[in-house]
């Protein structure tokens, strides 16, 4: 009951570690792909809510101007009106010395 016989019965026991070892490597091989494949998506994962919270970020920049336009234009109006009071009261002023 000899386990290696001949030549024959040796290389198929070579061939069989060999099979081993490579079976080892690729389940290796797969598991660490896995591994970078699960990072990878975690990373377009984190990409993907940095792009949101920008976009969240330039909405509410671009609502704010929207409105602080508005109140632009009605502080335009407003500084608008005060210069003609103070014009109209300028020369109320003027018309007084002139006829003293």
């Amino acid at each position: 009951m000899d386990l290696i016989q001949n030549s024959k019965d040796l290389l198929l026991i070579v061939i069989a570690f060999c099979i081993l070892w490579l079976t080892i490597f690729t389940v290796w091989f797969i598991y660490y792909l896995a591994m970078i494949m699960k990072q990878f998506f975690q990373i377009i994962k984190d990409v993907r809510k940095k792009i949101e919270k920008v976009d969240e970020v330039i909405t509410i920049a671009k609502e704010k101007i929207e409105h602080s336009a508005t109140y632009v234009a009605l502080i335009g109006d407003g500084i608008k009106k005060i210069v003609e009071l103070m014009k109209d009261r300028g020369e109320k002023k003027t018309i007084k010395k002139k006829k003293k």
